[in-house]
């Protein structure tokens, strides 16, 4: 059966539930505009824009229940989602706390009502939500059928997910999972092992969270990755071999030895899904031997739960942060640096960078904070021999430093930010924005980040992208 989930960024589930529980304990109305997201795990409606209902102006005493919306209301709003192509939801509030349901007025409403706005928004999805302050109840009507909404999640620093009803918290797990379990119970590792984690990158970053999350019980990780090992980069991959790497070919000096090694070397995601499959056993891993640059190797990520970015270039951060905004994903990225002085080849300043990015403004989107450099996004859509015309690669055998031990402290932050924030433990009031550490001083400094309202990513104008999810293309080069 397809599964449905309604996904929320966090600031427009805040302003809808003001709206709706204002403390008069009356009923109130409003209507979402949002995208959707269709993969193999099901269907996710992605709330994109909020019109709220005026009371006794566009929400009115009905004549089949209590209170109804409009028909110019209706009208005007069904008309802005069939231009945008964007999926229509009405929303109303009952009373009570952790269960709601629609009432028999309400399923009345949508035999009459829907099937016309089906007709309107150009084949829709549409549908109907019903809000309790801790519970949601959704409708949802298709051409071919009515679905039931399964839950509804919203995305923030602490992830809330919301039933129509209360859930049993009696669950079983396997028992090696027993010290962490007393941390987030038996539901939430239960949860955990539903969980469907990406990483971008297996390298030195991306192969410490691979270990980490598959050690914690996580039930599918998504790796994509397209380098192959090398003697270099080995020892800062955990469970990475020499013969993994083939070192003793690749170190030889004849010229047809290093072209075998290059070739039998293995690729970093596939030694990432022997540690992975080390660490649990039960874990559905896909190795993706591919360049998330390209649209059918991002499109893989877009139903994951949470994503983590490990590569450096301008071109993986605009898909990352695409994808976190166009189909409302909670990610990280993290990374690391050693600064050599070009004139004195002196190390400057390592430090290590640890950058949450959550699907609205002012989440930290890293176009908005000037961390996806246009010249270096040029330069990375030119060949090497133009690369080479243009004096991008003044010397190939450079290579910038690096330490395992610089990738732990950057990797070790986002995985506390991803399972604290994933089952909603973070203090409330947790300060946003990006961490840096600058190890050679012991020093941890936070950078407060920006918003930009004519943002394609994070904003709402007309053009962006945000929360469009399949009805938007991704900024990714095609084969």
């Amino acid at each position: 059966m397809n599964t449905v989930t309604f996904r929320f960024p966090q600031p427009l589930y805040v302003a809808l539930v003001g709206h709706l529980f204002p403390g008069d304990n009356d009923e109130h109305g409003a209507v979402i505009a949002a995208g959707i997201c269709e993969s193999e795990r099901g269907t996710r409606l992605l709330a994109r824009r909020l019109f709220l209902a005026r009371d006794g102006v566009d929400y009115v005493p009905g004549k089949h229940g209590y209170r109804a919306l409009t028909a110019d209301f209706v009208a005007r709003v069904s008309n802005q989602c069939a231009r945008q192509n964007l999926c229509y939801f009405a929303v109303h509030c009952h009373g009570g706390d952790d269960s709601v349901g629609f009432s028999s007025a309400d399923l009345r409403s949508h035999k009459r009502g829907y099937p016309a706005l089906l007709d309107i928004t150009n084949g829709g999805p549409v549908g109907a939500l019903v809000f309790a302050r801790n519970a949601v109840a959704g409708r949802v009507w298709t051409r071919n059928d009515v679905l039931p909404l399964d839950n509804t999640v919203v995305v923030g620093p602490n992830i809330q997910r919301l039933h129509s009803a209360p859930e049993s918290d009696v669950r079983a797990f396997d028992p090696i999972y027993h010290r962490q379990s007393l941390i987030f119970g038996s539901a939430g590792q239960h949860l955990l092992r539903k969980t469907k984690v990406g990483i971008i990158g297996l390298g030195g970053a991306g192969s410490l969270l691979n270990e980490w999350l598959a050690k914690l019980g996580i039930g599918e990780i998504v790796a994509v990755d397209y380098d192959r090992l090398d003697p270099t980069n080995q020892p800062r991959i955990p469970g990475a071999t020499r013969w993994d790497a083939q070192a003793f070919l690749l170190t030889r000096q004849w010229s047809p030895f290093q072209r075998l090694g290059q070739w039998l070397a293995k690729y970093k995601v596939h030694v990432a899904r022997r540690v992975a499959l080390r660490a649990n056993p039960r874990i559905h891993y896909r190795a993706i031997v591919g360049n998330v640059t390209f649209r059918d190797v991002a499109l893989l990520l877009k139903d994951v739960d949470y994503l983590f970015l490990c590569a450096d270039s301008a071109q993986c951060r605009l898909v990352f942060n695409a994808l976190v905004h166009q189909y409302l994903l909670p990610g990280v990225q993290v990374g690391s640096k050693v600064p050599i002085d070009g004139q004195t080849g002196f190390i400057v300043e390592p430090f290590t960078v640890t950058r949450p990015v959550m699907p609205f403004p002012e989440g930290g989107c890293l176009l908005c904070n000037e961390l996806i450099s246009a010249a270096q996004l040029q330069e990375e859509a030119l060949s090497e021999a133009e690369r080479k015309r243009q004096a991008y690669v003044e010397d190939p055998l450079v290579v910038a430093p690096s330490l395992i031990t610089l990738n732990a402290v950057a990797c070790a932050p986002a995985a506390n930010d991803f399972l604290f924030g994933y089952f909603a433990l973070l203090n409330k009031h947790v300060k946003r924005g990006y961490l840096m550490n600058f190890c050679r001083d012991r020093r941890w400094s936070h950078v407060d980040s920006r918003a930009d309202d004519t943002c394609l990513h994070c904003g709402t104008a007309i053009g962006s992208i945000f929360a469009r999810g399949d009805r938007a293309e991704l900024p990714c080069r095609t084969r």
